[in-house]
């Protein structure tokens, strides 16, 4: 039945995600680096201690003020593509954080810290507020 043919397809995926995400043999993806966050986090610092990480399956979700903002995947700063962070940019550069996933804006100007900081405040107010945990 349908059910089962997508739930049997979502193993599939996850296991193929999965696998592509610990091999670094072949061409295969690495995780993010703690190097790596360590430098976006000290870019990061004229937000003062408003931002927040959580590491998942090797890569890193950062957030501001509670709100998602974005993340680190094999060391790129991607961004929601939201509108505010559109207007900083006249070509967007889309990129996806891994296979099948939504594409997110690839931050490049990761060596200006006062871009990046104005981008994320700019960024704010159209980011969603955090689920209420039940």
């Amino acid at each position: 039945d349908l059910k089962e043919m997508c739930l049997s397809l979502s193993k599939e995926i996850f296991i193929l995600f999965w696998y592509n995400k610990v091999t670094t043999l072949g061409g295969g993806s690495m995780a993010s680096s703690q190097e790596y966050l360590d430098f976006i986090l000290k870019q990061l610092q004229g937000l003062g201690q408003e931002i927040s990480f959580r590491k998942m399956m090797g890569e890193y979700l950062i957030y501001y003020r509670g709100r998602l903002f974005g993340g680190l995947y094999d060391n790129r700063l991607l961004l929601k593509p939201v509108q505010p962070a559109l207007d900083f940019f006249e070509n967007p550069v889309y990129e996806s954080p891994y296979p099948g996933a939504r594409p997110m804006l690839h931050i490049k100007e990761v060596e200006d810290a006062a871009f990046l900081c104005s981008l994320i405040e700019a960024v704010y107010p159209a980011l969603s507020a955090p689920k209420k945990k039940k």
